[in-house]
């Protein structure tokens, strides 16, 4: 067995953990459209320029700039309109000296003019002729070829995650199909525990627990972007519990097993890991609560986590450190979690040499976020349900101030 890290801050056990994942889910060739929220897995650049032609990004009139210098409402500029610039189309029109076509936005610009001139700045005069009552310089109300995006540009970097934005502007580009994304992780999870029993089990029996803990992870894996598979309840079995993680472990990306991992007779989590394969457990215990316990292990270059029972220790321990590891089995750049910053509305009692986090209410008073502690023991779930997020006590801290400004993950 590997020596273990000795409860670590949570930032640290994370990234010797995650230096020690070297797995990464294949890359598979999809549809544009479906590839909302995937993670790019090799860089796609511009098949060509966007806009593809000068386009106007005004109603007015297509002329040459050097025609309305000096106009001015007491001097306008006299131009003669020789057409009008047809949509979605090349114009039949050339603009020379002293001449105008009428154009409207998104229109391409005709041969021989420089710059549109805004239909505001522009009055009738005559038949087919105009007044120009402000001059414009070259290239004004003009949107150039390229200007969005060049021929060849890097377009969307390796890693990035796909938001709607970029959606669009890719099928601006005409790329429709065989986009690289990351496959999603396979998540399998389990739960352990001979008190633990299916989430639709209408009649409890005395001692029995409905498991809420892997569908909570479920939902939170499926957020995170993983393909998250349900592995059952397993018994406190250690031959039990080998049997099912040995099955999943070849068409698994990460492992996750909740309960086991706490110190007491029936622990036996940190064991069966160890018996998947090399490196094993490499994290037994972080500087946290709640969510102390939790093991940290990686198999193959395969992440394997260990998370306690109680549903608000596993939810805070999956959101510190599965999320991460499946958006580093996904190489994405970005982390998922959003943060925030938020005064306190009372003081929020803490223990130097360990982080703590504390589920929170977020509301609003005199422009500024300010956040209320929802306090309650690590097995009560709907201490979550009423929180917006975790308010992090940093390891050094003693405590926050009310009034003072502190730092939450947002759910």
């Amino acid at each position: 067995m590997p020596e273990f890290f000795q409860v670590l801050p949570p930032d640290d056990a994370r990234a010797q953990w995650l230096e020690h994942v070297t797995h990464r889910p294949e890359i598979e060739a999809i549809s544009t459209l479906q590839a909302l929220g995937r993670v790019i897995a090799q860089a796609v650049t511009s098949p060509e320029a966007l806009p593809a032609f000068q386009r106007s990004t005004v109603d007015g009139y297509a002329v040459q700039a050097a025609s309305t210098y000096g106009a001015s409402d007491t001097l306008p500029a006299y131009l003669r309109v020789v057409g009008e610039v047809p949509m979605g189309q090349a114009s039949q029109v050339e603009v020379q000296t002293a001449q105008a076509a009428l154009i409207h936005t998104g229109g391409m610009l005709p041969p021989g003019a420089d710059a549109v001139v805004m239909v505001e700045h522009t009055q009738p005069f005559a038949d087919e002729e105009i007044e120009v009552l402000r001059p414009v310089a070259p290239g004004e109300n003009v949107l150039q070829v390229g200007e969005d995006v060049t021929l060849g540009a890097e377009i969307v970097p390796a890693g990035h995650r796909l938001q709607p934005q970029d959606i669009g502007a890719l099928l601006a580009l005409g790329i429709t199909d065989d986009l690289p994304v990351r496959r999603k992780p396979r998540v399998s999870l389990f739960s352990t525990g001979d008190e633990v029993v299916s989430p639709d089990t209408q009649s409890l029996q005395p001692g029995q627990i409905r498991d809420i803990n892997s569908s909570a992870m479920y939902a939170l894996s499926t957020q995170a972007g993983a393909e998250a598979l349900l592995g059952g309840i397993i018994p406190d079995q250690p031959e039990a519990l080998y049997a099912a993680l040995v099955e999943a472990f070849e068409t698994s990306d990460m492992l996750v097993v909740t309960a086991g991992s706490s110190v007491s007779a029936r622990d036996m989590t940190a064991d069966v890991i160890n018996r998947l394969g090399a490196p094993g457990v490499l994290v037994h215990g972080v500087a946290a609560r709640p969510g102390k316990p939790t093991i940290l292990a990686v198999v193959d270059g395969k992440p394997v986590i260990g998370l306690p029972g109680n549903p608000v220790s596993a939810l805070v321990m999956y959101s510190l450190f599965g999320v991460p590891a499946i958006t580093h089995l996904l190489g994405a750049d970005v982390p998922l979690q959003v943060r925030t910053h938020a005064r306190l509305a009372v003081n929020v009692p803490s223990a130097a040499g360990r982080e703590d986090y504390v589920p929170v209410r977020l509301f609003e008073r005199d422009g500024e976020t300010w956040a209320e502690p929802v306090f309650g023991k690590s097995n009560l779930i709907f201490t979550l349900v009423g929180a917006a997020g975790l308010l992090k006590v940093s390891l050094d801290a003693t405590g926050l101030y009310e009034g003072s400004w502190g730092e939450v993950v947002l759910f």
